[in-house]
């Protein structure tokens, strides 16, 4: 049959060949949406988000992060969350869930270190000697101490470990504000609602609002270590070339940059 002497079979034809041109269209992007999905102490925001921005240009891939206090980011991925990797500001937290069977073993790695310290707002605060018995409880003057949730929120847990170490939790504990992450701590003294707050060095540094005024000994708490892994029930072909960027020396500066320590 010649084509040609048949318009309406040329039209059809014509049709469904734009069909598959635009099938194809549609099927391209999916392919490309490939992604990593990282769970994130809150503490890591501006590090991570800089190092990310930087992979993603460089290799084409894509990284959402949904960043909250360990503690809550461990109960979601135990419930089921979606996820591909876990980023701890303890090693308590990536314990519980490798107890759990929910961690990859093989990847799971002790990634940063970090230091707690006393921040006040900007500017309304003088220098303080952290030493034990130091007066904190007369540094607020009634007012209220932030502070991650001291039994879950691992920066919480390790300024209560100082502050018990110090001999001075007893004088401050009616008067803590507990929150939900770092982050939350880090706002109220930042927003003024708080005088005074313990935070990781490198919260500090990220808001313009607040001072550090003392830095906690590193003998006064447990180590502060971020471990991170690769979760069990990853399905990212993405997530092993990115938890090695990550762990190259190309990635580091961005966390050094914010006060993290890279450990060897």
């Amino acid at each position: 049959m010649n084509i040609e002497r048949h318009p309406w079979i040329r039209l059809a034809v014509t049709s469904v060949a734009a069909a598959f041109v635009t099938l194809a269209s549609f099927a391209a992007p999916a392919a490309a949406q490939e992604k990593v999905t990282v769970f994130a102490a809150a503490s890591m925001k501006n590090a991570l988000d800089n190092a990310n921005k930087a992979w993603s240009a460089q290799e084409g891939r894509q990284v959402t992060v949904s960043y909250a206090a360990s503690s809550a980011l461990a109960k979601q991925i135990e419930n089921g969350a979606p996820a591909d990797i876990l980023i701890s500001a303890d090693l308590d937290w990536m314990k519980y869930l490798s107890d759990k069977k929910l961690v990859k073993e093989d990847t799971r790695f002790n990634w940063l270190g970090n230091r707690i310290v006393l921040v006040a707002a900007k500017d309304t605060a003088n220098p303080v000697d952290i030493r034990p018995g130091f007066d904190l409880a007369g540094l607020l003057k009634g007012g209220r101490l932030a502070i991650g949730e001291p039994n879950a929120v691992p920066a919480g847990k390790y300024g209560k470990a100082a502050l018990e170490k110090l001999g001075i939790w007893s004088s401050v504990e009616k008067s803590v504000a507990s929150a939900e992450s770092v982050r939350a701590a880090l706002a109220l003294v930042s927003r003024g609602e708080a005088p005074y707050g313990i935070v990781y060095r490198t919260d500090a540094a990220a808001d313009p609002g607040v001072t550090i005024v003392g830095v906690f000994p590193a003998d006064t708490h447990p180590p502060i270590v971020y471990p991170i892994a690769i979760l069990s029930e990853s399905k990212s072909k993405d997530a092993p070339a990115y938890l090695d960027y990550l762990k190259s020396a190309r990635a580091a500066p961005f966390f050094e940059k914010e006060g993290f320590i890279v450990l060897k």
